[in-house]
């Protein structure tokens, strides 16, 4: 199949990218490089430097004539979305408008859409948090990742378009951008081998779902070739686990040889208390579940942030 990802450039975009090569698809990838690194993209792939935004993305899609389209494309940061939501809704809700007029007057056939589920759903009393919880997200960019799940389900009943939503977890892994505010493992990672202290704002007992980048690579392999009926599918991918910063912490201080030095910052606007996702949709509908243990997951990060 001819599959074209959208941020392919960047973290987990270019993770995606390269597993569909390595599977026999042919690979296009869209990404501005405003957050993305032109050497994540593979030789073999083609590339367009290209904002979703931008009127070219329809002359992209109509050259390539993709059959599935995996969209990473994304304002990523949270806090950012809280500072400029009409920013974090220009990129996030208008860009991927534009791409889906693209996909439904090109033919595609499926798009995959990295949602969240570490924003979707707020701070819910039952945890991990399944699909069926009503989404409840508190900042800008939990409510623009909600709203295109709502264009995606409109563009199935409008065009008969194919759509998959797999709302993530907290993704880390290698490749994974440590200079901004989103990602923490990253953060941390990069504060660790350069000898600085990682900083944990608030009190660190905020909790995620941390999931490995492989594990997430898996899904969407798995979401392209996925039977399904009906519309829009719609599935967490996650591990179910809650672990703290303090947590997080305490497994790099354990898995590192270096001296572990802590600040604390203050806590965050916008940002949600707990979360952890109930991935059995994702096992039910696509096979799906995570392979990689936090700590493991953690050692495999650390050192490519050594090596890089």
């Amino acid at each position: 199949m001819r599959v074209l990802v959208t941020g392919g450039a960047g973290f987990i975009g270019s993770h995606v990218a390269d597993a569909y090569r390595a599977a026999g698809h042919e690979v296009a990838v869209v990404d501005d490089l405003s957050s993305g690194v032109r050497a994540n993209v593979h030789p073999g792939h083609r590339f367009w430097q290209l904002d979703v935004r931008s009127a070219e993305i329809h002359s992209a899609i109509q050259e390539f004539q993709p059959e599935i389209v995996s969209h990473h494309a994304a304002q990523m940061s949270v806090s950012a979305s809280v500072r400029d939501p009409r920013h974090d809704a220009d990129i996030n809700i208008l860009g991927t408008i534009n791409l889906l007029e693209a996909a439904v007057r090109h033919g595609v056939r499926r798009v995959l859409f990295a949602s969240t589920g570490g924003a979707m759903y707020g701070d819910q009393e039952t945890l991990p948090t399944a699909e069926t919880v009503f989404p409840e997200p508190v900042s800008p960019y939990g409510v623009a990742k909600l709203a295109v799940e709502r264009y995606l389900h409109a563009f199935h009943a409008m065009y008969g378009l194919s759509a998959v939503a797999l709302r993530y977890a907290n993704v880390y892994g290698p490749r994974q951008n440590p200079h901004g505010e989103a990602g923490v493992v990253a953060i941390f990672s990069r504060a660790l081998i350069g000898g600085r202290s990682l900083t944990v704002n608030g009190d660190g007992e905020q909790t995620r779902d941390y999931v490995y980048v492989a594990d997430i690579v898996e899904a969407n392999l798995l979401a392209t070739s996925a039977h399904l009926s009906g519309g829009l599918t719609v599935c967490n991918v996650g591990t179910g686990v809650e672990t703290s910063v303090n947590t997080l912490v305490e497994f790099l201080r354990k898995g590192s040889a270096r001296e572990v030095h802590v600040e604390r910052g203050p806590a965050r606007p916008g940002e949600q208390r707990r979360s952890a996702l109930d991935a059995s949709c994702a096992g039910r509908i696509l096979g799906w579940r995570p392979h990689t243990p936090l700590q493991a997951g953690l050692q495999q990060t650390v050192t490519w942030f050594a090596a890089s």
